[in-house]
């Protein structure tokens, strides 16, 4: 795994808490993000986000699943995980999250609950692609994505109602 690989945001830094502008039933935008230094042998990316804290009896809640990113691709702009996929790259494949939409779903942690962390990972695949079914579940496509990964790096925040 590369060690010099780095995924960061303009929009917030690693461990940041952040406001109710990234909530579902708000802005329910994904965040711009940016990587760097991907080893050498990376054919594609896949972003994934998920938030471990969520009650479901332990599988988390996955808020975005975006595959088959060319390997050419070092970024994504804020709202690249919008349903319509005007902003994700050509080639890329978004799938339905854990709340059963397309793309990307905002932060809908329980009132009360202490605030959840969500992590943001992108994956090195040393696969140009992940061929999955339409209706693939999310254990299914991070399985695959997993099964192909050379390297990872992620950012985190936090967020409560």
């Amino acid at each position: 795994m590369s060690h010099n690989f780095t995924l960061t945001s303009p929009e917030f830094k690693n461990g940041d808490t952040v406001d109710s502008s990234y909530q579902s039933d708000q802005d329910n935008q994904s965040p711009a993000l940016v990587w760097q230094n991907a080893p050498a042998d990376t054919k594609s990316f896949a972003i994934l986000c998920h938030d471990p804290d969520a009650p479901t009896g332990g599988a988390g809640w996955w808020h975005w699943m975006a595959i088959n990113i060319p390997a050419n691709i070092t970024e994504l702009k804020r709202n690249a995980g919008a349903q319509d996929g005007q902003l994700i790259p050509a080639g890329a494949r978004q799938l339905a999250n854990d709340t059963g939409t397309l793309g990307y779903s905002g932060f809908y942690p329980p009132v009360g609950d202490p605030p959840h962390r969500y992590n943001f990972t992108v994956y090195a695949l040393n696969t140009d692609k992940i061929d999955v079914p339409a209706n693939a579940t999310t254990s299914l496509t991070g399985f695959m994505v997993n099964a192909h990964t050379i390297a990872k790096a992620s950012i985190t925040v936090y967020y409560g109602r």
